[in-house]
């Protein structure tokens, strides 16, 4: 009995000394922080890594099952396959021997795949930029195992949406939610399909909302993610975010993960940041970017409202004005703090330039400011980018389209900052010529067509249009001072 009683002690002993060495060791513990970059970083789901109803949600506890929202959404997710030709100079050592250095060219296939939404039953498809940017041949699949060629339609960088159609008629579309009545902790789905698993879906809630990640790489990017703990892999890019009646509230577009698949987190493109991208793309060949007019703004905290003796730690400082933007126009100045946009409270910045992206030049908005301990209504008209009241439509012009790249005109701010006096930059790449013959990326900047200086996109088309057999394109890339030049037969 001794004998026993000396074991169980020298047991307790040596579990509880174990334990204790555990909890002070810091072994157990387990944190993924998205915003320290050096932990974890937030990454688009790209596709390489593999071969309007209002509606909130009173759900307080999980639901019996998702069935439902299964049920209804799931017929209207597609899988996408995207073909791209990937073209490579390469020098022939035969020529060489003599001094001279043509080069060949050596291409090859890359296959990859993603998610995509019905959004009407006629057959667009929305789904995300990145999944189809630079595609030469696009696949679409649907639940039912139909298979059709799709079209790119229009994409935009700048939210990374992207819409392409497939030909037919009365295909099961999904209905889009209004995404500003989500709150956090309401059950959602995730439609899509990772790891080329076709219609796999997922169950979360909204963990947050008005994300800012600064992982879209533009300039004028749009981001307040709705953050999720529903499973997103790598595939489920373009997929759809689904309430609990099976409406959509978001494109599934990026995660947070140190390994490339999922890892707690995943973020979702906003559904009225959709649909307005979407009818966009379709009335008018490209995304209506409107403004507000401010050239820098930040977004308030505690110690900045301290720092500028503030009474409220919510919203947007206003720090400097464009001359010709409306927010100047209509009375707005530096100092006042934006707390509302059309009645929605505005938090940060990324809410703001989201609810100025959903509108066009030419709106009218209703802008709430704090101002001297007291809060004033400005009506604001919004302006393109060069202070612009009007609606550019850009069309299907047939050079570019045979070309395979889209165009947008450069700001005197942008060009002051870039450190040139005239260019237009390359701001879409799709099927066509220049992705054949040539590598030219996305955000390559024209200076010069056939040794002409060019300012605007309308000189590049019609210089474009005016040559007789060769394309000369010469200019440079916003990161790098080089200067490159790409031939393309006319």
């Amino acid at each position: 009995m001794k004998n026993i009683l000396s074991y169980t002690l020298v047991s307790l002993m040596v579990s509880g000394l174990t334990l204790g060495l555990y909890h002070f060791s810091g072994m157990g513990k387990q944190e993924i922080i998205i915003e320290e970059k050096a932990d974890t970083s937030a990454n688009f789901l790209t596709t390489s890594d593999q071969s309007s109803l209002n509606y909130r949600s009173t759900q307080t506890t999980a639901p019996a099952n998702f069935k439902v929202a299964a049920d209804v959404s799931m017929p209207a997710v597609v899988h996408i396959k995207s073909i791209q030709t990937v073209s490579q100079s390469m020098s022939d050592p035969f020529y060489e021997l003599f001094g001279m250095r043509p080069k060949r060219r050596n291409s090859r296939q890359q296959v990859s795949s993603g998610s995509g939404v019905i959004v009407s039953s006629d057959g667009f498809i929305v789904t995300n930029n990145h999944v189809i940017a630079s595609a030469d041949e696009l696949t679409v699949t649907l639940s039912d195992n139909r298979s059709y060629t799709a079209k790119v339609i229009g994409t935009d960088p700048t939210t990374d949406l992207g819409l392409i159609k497939i030909e037919g008629n009365n295909f099961e579309a999904i209905t889009l939610a209004n995404s500003d009545n989500v709150s956090v902790g309401e059950w959602v789905l995730a439609v899509g399909n990772p790891f080329s698993l076709a219609s796999t879906a997922t169950a979360g809630i909204v963990s947050a909302i008005g994300r800012d990640l600064e992982i879209i790489e533009d300039r004028m990017a749009i981001e307040s993610f709705i953050q999720t703990d529903a499973a997103v892999n790598p595939g489920n890019s373009g997929g759809a975010l689904v309430n609990l009646e099976g409406q959509l509230i978001g494109i599934n577009t990026a995660i947070a993960s140190p390994t490339g698949a999922y890892a707690g987190y995943a973020f979702a493109v906003p559904a009225n940041i959709v649909r307005k991208v979407i009818t966009d793309l379709k009335e008018f060949g490209g995304v209506q970017r409107a403004f507000l007019g401010l050239i820098n703004a930040e977004s308030l905290n505690g110690e900045l409202a301290k720092k500028e003796r503030l009474d409220l730690t919510e919203g947007v400082l206003v720090k400097k004005l464009a001359d010709e933007g409306g927010a100047g126009k209509a009375g707005i100045r530096p100092g006042d703090v934006i707390v509302s946009i059309d009645g929605i409270k505005i938090k940060n910045d990324a809410k703001m330039t989201e609810l100025i992206g959903r509108n066009r030049p030419g709106d009218v908005i209703d802008v709430k400011v704090f101002r001297n301990g007291k809060y004033q209504m400005f009506n604001v008209q919004l302006t393109d980018l060069n202070g612009n009241t009007e609606v550019q439509a850009q069309g299907r012009i047939a050079v570019l389209d045979d070309l395979g790249f889209r165009l947008q005109d450069l700001t005197p701010y942008q060009l002051e900052k870039l450190g040139i006096e005239q260019g237009v930059l390359v701001s879409s790449l799709f099927a066509g010529k220049i992705k054949q013959e040539t590598d030219m990326k996305e955000n390559f900047i024209i200076m010069k067509v056939n040794n002409q200086n060019v300012s605007t996109a309308q000189e590049v088309i019609q210089m474009m249009e005016q040559s007789s057999s060769e394309i000369e394109l010469v200019g440079i890339y916003p990161r790098y001072r080089n200067v490159y030049q790409y031939v393309i037969e006319k």
